[in-house]
């Protein structure tokens, strides 16, 4: 190899769930994501090596020591039965003083706790759907309008979310709250149900433009619900990752959707000012919803969503940048933080 070839360690989580598992399809798709940024980091010649890894940190502190890279490719999604792992795996790298793509261990931290990432965002005066607290499987008080949506506060890619999540009264409510304690453990999200429209937007950083970083976000991508009676309008696990399920056959997600004005730019300031916000680096993906009167409100601001994502790669054409420029670049901006 050229001495000046600059290494890059691509790093993931070592899927622990067994293959039978409800939850594995989600944790599995990472091994797809870690060989497409393996082939275009090859072709665009850097010295590339990967290295996955669970349950014990030393291993990474042993390769990082043994073999340092010049710039850690950070694909660690968390430990499957233990995803706060995904924190403090970006946090041991900031110790190392080890650059890396995506966002910091503290913006992942407010990312995946969806409690404090509300806070935050009704602190800002950007909208988002009024809510409570379990923290102990006894169910808060509702003191709200019904339906409520009920679902896990620090889990993402829709684990915990089911056609349940959407409760009625309170006693669907200390039921549902008393599950997801049950699963998951706490705390539990109750939010006011929020009728309308759910889209998904990326957003981009870099390059710099001689004004600072440049945040881009993408045009939006719907989720359509179309399963009709029986089925609340809402993007579930089964939706998500069960491709024989009815509610994935009939929840499309539809890119490059073109808003009219003024919706639109109402929906790319508090998308760009979310991102902001939680201090999200190089990428992420905001989730909304627009209610039938024009109100957006902010779901959840998702630090380092899905690479191998049709929608992501829409989103990323859409601005006219190509996957492969788009992977290069976040090699790039890290060795920049270095």
């Amino acid at each position: 190899m050229p001495p000046d070839q600059t290494k890059v360690l691509i790093v993931h989580n070592q899927p622990v769930l067994p293959r039978d598992h409800p939850d594995a399809a989600q944790e599995m798709d990472i091994l797809e994501t870690v060989a497409e940024v393996e082939k275009v980091l090859t072709v665009c010649d850097f010295e590339v090596s990967r290295f996955g890894y669970a349950r014990d940190p030393r291993l990474l502190l042993d390769r990082l020591r043994d073999n340092p890279p010049d710039v850690v490719f950070n694909l660690f999604e968390g430990e499957a039965d233990r995803t706060a792992t995904e924190i403090y795996h970006a946090a041991v790298l900031e110790w190392a003083r080890v650059p890396f793509t995506g966002a910091s261990s503290v913006a992942m931290a407010l990312g995946r706790d969806k409690v404090r990432a509300k806070y935050l965002l009704q602190g800002a005066g950007i909208r988002t759907a009024p809510f409570v607290v379990a923290e102990e499987p006894v169910a808060p008080v509702w003191p709200h309008s019904w339906p409520a949506f009920v679902k896990p506060a620090c889990q993402d890619a829709s684990v915990g979310i089911d056609q349940g999540s959407v409760v009625a009264n309170q006693g669907e409510l200390a039921a549902r709250v008393a599950v997801l304690f049950e699963r998951y453990g706490g705390p539990v999200l109750v939010e006011k149900y929020i009728p309308g429209r759910e889209f998904h937007i990326h957003v981009f950083e870099g390059p710099e433009d001689g004004h600072g970083t440049r945040v881009r976000v993408a045009p939006a991508a719907e989720v359509r619900f179309l399963a009709g009676s029986g089925y609340w309008p809402i993007y579930t696990y089964e939706g998500k990752w069960n491709e024989s399920s009815v509610e994935f056959k009939n929840t499309p997600l539809v890119s490059g959707v073109d808003l009219e004005s003024p919706l639109r730019k109402l929906v790319e300031d508090a998308v760009a000012a979310s991102y902001r916000l939680l201090g999200m680096r190089d990428y992420a993906r905001v989730d909304l919803r627009v209610t039938p009167e024009g109100e957006a409100f902010i779901l959840e601001v998702n630090p380092n969503p899905d690479l191998n994502s049709l929608l992501l790669i829409k989103a990323l054409k859409a601005l006219g940048t190509q996957f492969s420029q788009f992977v290069t670049g976040l090699v790039r901006n890290a060795l920049k933080r270095k």
